[in-house]
């Protein structure tokens, strides 16, 4: 489930990325935008799952794989969040390595929390 899921997410991520790359002066942007949606959808995903709602009866735990941990999770990239993070390093753009950093860590938690608490809100 996680593979077919995974299919789709890494495809769309590609997608964002190469569309920010004519509009924005640096590449990383994209994969800020599609990390951003990522852990929103991550959060709320697992926020609904904590509501209870969701057991291996009725099928959701495998569209929680699919969805969740599948597309959402090749959505997100850290990896290449890591790299991009190191080439503004070593191309000496401090300031610029410091707000990816800071704003993907702090941005990324603000919006998983933001979807968890959607998620448990409309369950």
């Amino acid at each position: 489930m996680v593979g077919l899921g995974a299919i789709p997410g890494a495809w769309l991520r590609l997608r964002v990325v190469n569309h920010f790359e004519p509009l924005v002066p640096r590449k990383h942007w994209g994969t800020f935008a599609v990390n951003l949606v990522a852990a929103f959808a991550l959060g709320l995903v697992l926020g609904l799952e904590r509501t209870g709602r969701c057991d291996n009866s009725t099928g959701v735990s495998a569209l929680i794989l699919l969805v969740g941990t599948g597309f959402f999770g090749s959505l997100s990239t850290f990896s290449t969040f890591a790299v991009e993070v190191l080439t503004t390093l070593r191309e000496r753009r401090w300031g610029e390595a410091v707000l990816l950093t800071s704003g993907s860590v702090i941005a990324g938690l603000l919006v998983a929390a933001a979807g968890f608490s959607l998620g448990l809100v409309n369950a």
